[in-house]
């Protein structure tokens, strides 16, 4: 009896172990993707000057984890710097006497621990709705999961956006038992998600209709006692409001912030919608820069055609190439599972996952996976329900699914960022279906760096990168051959698969002319001409 009860930590420690080593890994060996200085030197800004002038299109709650991280690197920001917040971060990692590697791996290790609890939440969720091995199905579906894995070891905001409104709406589930106690915590983590990325607003119905829906009461109630659920309701409100307005006084106790230039009220609807949120101005105007963003034209790249605009099945088909198919099969018995056997459950699940999938599927940036990062979560959840199905043998098909999808996540290590299951080719192919933050996120100049050296020594090198990194840092001494006439291109060309996507011109001309010999990271395309 003893040996059973420790046979289940031990098996969550090692789930969870080995997403841990395999994040750290990566946050290790990458250097920084597009976005992650831009947020790294924001969190040096919020902890050295107390400052919301930078990034406000974001809120600041996981930039202040990162700044966490950071305190204990001591990293030298010039007070007086005065450039963009793109300039920001590399003069922070490239240009002020920090390590870029150690700032780095400081601002990624809160995240990858907040990602570890995020996987708690998952198990407990599961168990909650279906019992301990529900729990461990669910554990293993997220711990083994390439994009919870890539976007976990990063400096980024969608994971802990994500696990906040999981955690959300597993304390809002938990309160239909022990509202008094849940359903404040409910309100902080929802808070929590807020103040951590806009793009989880439109939660916040669906998580103030499911505080009215404690188990004690039902369906229905007396006029007295629906007043009291309303009020309880409007509560769990406040408490999240109050939740935002607390973590930017973190930042800067006198609010500081002065609107940026350009941006405007749109009036209507949306522009009446930012005026009545109950948050600071830094908020608000956050919430209209992102309107202003989703007004313009940006590239797609899908299934090997490139084009300009957004697809509205974009994202479901960039979740179905980058899923582990084991983990796709799973999801869907799951979801038919927790329909038949516990529906009420699906409106703490699916009904939310559902929401937040239609909302970002109307976005105007086909720029990866990452924009629903809480299906992995909140499906690993519904996947782990299988074990409700009572028939005969039903745990064979389910842990050889599973075994599917370890197999297929272990075999990518420690390339997960450009992970694509066996159905598109693997992670060698993604760069034919996919681009920017789904394959190519300029995480991979350092094993540039080391191809060129043990490969390509002596040899001629030109480089086309899009990255936020500094080549040169990293000793890849390549000059970009756009900016010289083709006739003068000869040796070793590297190009970040991201531009390789969108290729034209004289960039088109100049990969038809050239021969592929090599990739790096699956990331980059190595070509002789």
């Amino acid at each position: 009896m003893l040996r059973r009860r420790l046979l289940y930590p031990i098996v969550v420690v090692l789930l969870l172990g080995q997403m841990a080593f395999a994040m750290v890994t990566t946050a290790v060996q990458q250097s920084p993707t597009i976005d992650e200085p831009v947020y790294v030197g924001t969190a040096a800004v919020y902890a050295q000057q107390h400052s919301l002038r930078y990034n406000p299109e974001h809120p600041p709650l996981a930039k202040l984890f990162m700044a966490a991280g950071m305190a204990f690197e001591d990293a030298k920001l010039d007070a007086g710097y005065q450039g963009n917040q793109s300039l920001l971060g590399r003069h922070l990692l490239y240009e002020s006497g920090n390590n870029p590697f150690r700032l780095m791996l400081a601002a990624r290790l809160p995240i990858i621990v907040l990602t570890l609890l995020f996987g708690l939440v998952v198990l407990f969720f599961a168990r909650d709705l279906a019992g301990p091995w529900a729990g461990l199905v669910a554990l293993a579906l997220y711990s083994f999961s390439p994009d919870l894995i890539a976007h976990g070891a990063l400096a980024t905001l969608d994971v802990p956006a994500a696990g906040l409104v999981l955690t959300t709406f597993w304390l809002l589930w938990r309160a239909r038992e022990k509202p008094r106690l849940y359903l404040p915590l409910a309100g902080v983590a929802l808070g929590a998600a807020l103040a951590t990325r806009a793009s989880t607003l439109p939660a916040v119905p669906i998580a103030l209709l499911l505080a009215l829906l404690p188990l004690r009461t039902g369906w229905r109630t007396g006029w007295r006692t629906g007043g009291k659920k309303i009020l309880t309701a409007a509560g769990v409100g406040v408490i999240a409001v109050a939740t935002v307005w607390l973590i930017y006084l973190a930042v800067d106790p006198r609010l500081r912030f002065t609107t940026p230039a350009g941006i405007t009220n749109p009036g209507g609807l949306r522009g009446l919608a930012v005026d009545l949120l109950p948050f600071p101005k830094a908020y608000r105007d956050g919430v209209l820069m992102q309107f202003k963003f989703e007004r313009q034209t940006f590239n797609g790249f899908l299934f090997g055609e490139a084009y300009k605009g957004s697809l509205w099945y974009y994202l479901p088909a960039a979740l179905l190439i980058k899923t582990p198919l084991g983990m796709i099969a799973l999801w869907v018995a799951g979801t038919v599972t927790l329909l038949v056997k516990k529906w009420i459950a699906a409106l703490y699940t699916l009904l939310p996952a559902g929401v937040l999938m239609l909302v970002a599927m109307t976005g105007a940036r086909d720029y990866g996976s990452r924009y629903v990062i809480f299906m992995p979560m909140f499906l690993a959840v519904v996947a782990g329900t299988v074990v409700l199905i009572r028939w005969k043998w039903t745990w064979i098909p389910t842990a050889v699914l599973v075994a599917f999808v370890a197999v297929s996540s272990l075999r990518t290590f420690p390339y997960y960022l450009p992970y694509s299951n066996e159905a598109f080719g693997g992670t060698a192919n993604t760069h034919n279906n996919l681009h920017d933050s789904n394959v190519d996120w300029g995480q991979d100049l350092p094993r540039l760096a080391a191809a060129l050296r043990e490969k390509y020594a002596g040899e001629k090198v030109w480089l086309v990168y899009k990255g936020s990194g500094v080549p040169s840092y990293y000793g890849i001494d390549a000059p970009n051959p756009l900016g010289v006439p083709l006739d003068q291109v000869h040796g070793i060309v590297v190009v970040s698969d991201s531009r390789v996507a969108l290729a034209r011109n004289q960039l088109k001309r100049l990969i038809d002319s050239s021969t592929v010999i090599d990739q790096v990271g699956y990331s980059m395309t190595v070509y002789r001409r």
